[in-house]
């Protein structure tokens, strides 16, 4: 199936201007409502018809447009229903078709009702109902970018999701996921907004504390399934990390980095592979700021990190075993000899390389959420493609192609896209702190 793509325009410093949206095929596939509202959904364009790919039959491109758009508006109509069931299908559609598509221009008229929908799930649901919509707000957020549209979803659904994360009594699928949306939806639509940048920062540093070693220097006793929540924290924590202005980086460096190294020691292997990144993201900031900075207790770190990087104890899961030591060596080498190895991510006909802690983190967090979709919203989301410094949307037609571009000149326009952006938003946020 072939697709017409545009060109995007208009957006500066994460704000996006209402703009077309283009839908191209997707590797997913998905089952009922979902299949169908997947499978039919595409991009509006000036030819008059489209080859259904199943029976072969012509069918009129609006016609084929007009029934998806039923369907999904029929699953925001099921977000009110009165049966749990219906409500967790609906939302589980929803999920689907915002992780594969973009949409823009269907979702933009209908936010508000999606986000009061979405509102009252998060209220009175049950903790897989809760769970699911801070999922699919996650997923409206990167829907609508970080213009003034996601902006008025965010500050409505805010407080709700944070009231959620700290609420000792929800249930703590709940929280681990509201702890996800609350990082997204704050990365992309409060970029802005130190205030509450700082609010949703402070929210998710109270939940992982809890995993922080006790006055004797011993680590906590925590119930299953905490572990997953600290993690889900302390990675949201550390995505919102790469938005805080320089001023601040030397003062949490200074207090967190001596705390994360004593949980190193923890028993749960997932919780130690995100505090043993989010170390490496610390020092990489720090760094940013300082070529020459060293932490004062580096020996006993790298101790701790050899340890776990050449950790062989058979009462671990065989892939956990690997998974920890491959994670762990490249944190002792960028620590040791501040070199970080660079990852290719491939997308359609474009690359992009993850060459370092806080990109790394940034790109992980958007699959989290978008899972097997997020290279259909690298080649077609404005929003995912100015953060990576990928430029408009590409033309994909044969001329574009066939034409070659070195991978040294891809990675340094990616690369200088990047931390170009990157500079331009913590010197806009330094002024902001100061005024503050």
């Amino acid at each position: 199936m072939l697709f017409n793509v545009q060109a995007v325009l208009g957006r500066c410093h994460k704000k996006i201007s209402p703009r077309e949206q283009h839908i191209g095929e997707s590797g997913a596939s998905d089952d009922d409502l979902a299949s169908d509202v997947l499978s039919h959904y595409s991009s509006a364009s000036e030819s008059a018809s489209v080859l259904d790919e199943g029976t072969g039959e012509v069918v009129d491109e609006q016609t084929a447009q007009e029934e998806t758009e039923d369907k999904l508006k029929q699953c925001i109509d099921n977000l009110m229903d009165k049966s749990a069931k219906v409500r967790l299908a609906a939302l589980e559609s929803l999920r689907s078709a915002f992780s594969s598509r973009v949409l823009y221009d269907f979702l933009l008229e209908r936010r508000l009702t999606i986000s009061d929908c979405l509102e009252r799930s998060l209220k009175k649901g049950g903790g897989e109902e809760q769970a699911a919509a801070a999922t699919l707000f996650a997923l409206l957020c990167v829907q609508l970018g970080g213009g003034v549209e996601g902006e008025e979803g965010f500050k409505m659904l805010r407080p709700i999701l944070s009231s959620i994360l700290i609420d000792s009594c929800a249930s703590l699928s709940a929280r681990q996921h509201c702890a996800r949306a609350l990082g997204m939806c704050c990365y992309v639509s409060a970029s802005d907004d130190i205030e509450d940048l700082l609010k949703c920062m402070g929210h998710l540093e109270s939940l992982f504390v809890g995993a922080y070693p006790l006055g004797d220097g011993s680590l906590p006793s925590v119930k299953a399934g905490t572990p997953a929540l600290h993690s889900a924290a302390l990675q949201s924590w550390a995505l919102l990390c790469s938005l805080c202005p320089a001023s601040r980086i030397n003062s949490m460096v200074n207090y967190h980095l001596p705390l994360l190294q004593a949980c190193l020691d923890s028993s749960e292997v997932n919780f130690r592979i995100a505090v043993g990144e989010t170390i490496a993201l610390l020092y990489e900031l720090r760094r940013d700021i300082d070529q020459e900075f060293e932490y004062e207790d580096c020996d006993a770190l790298c101790e701790s990190l050899k340890g776990l990087a050449t950790d062989g104890n058979k009462y671990r899961a065989k892939n956990d075993r690997r998974k920890q030591r491959s994670i762990f060596r490249e944190v002792l080498h960028y620590i040791e000899n501040d070199e970080f190895s660079e990852e290719k991510i491939r997308f359609g006909v474009e690359v992009i390389y993850i060459d370092g802690w806080m990109r790394r983190r940034i790109y992980d967090a958007f699959k989290e959420v978008l899972e097997s979709g997020v290279s259909h919203h690298l080649q077609f989301n404005p929003l995912l493609r100015d953060i990576f410094g990928l430029g408009a949307p590409l033309i994909l037609d044969s001329s574009v192609k066939a034409i070659k571009i070195s991978r040294t000149e891809r990675h340094l326009f990616n690369s200088a896209a990047f931390k170009a952006r990157t500079k331009l938003r913590n010197k806009v946020r330094d002024k902001r702190a100061d005024v503050m």
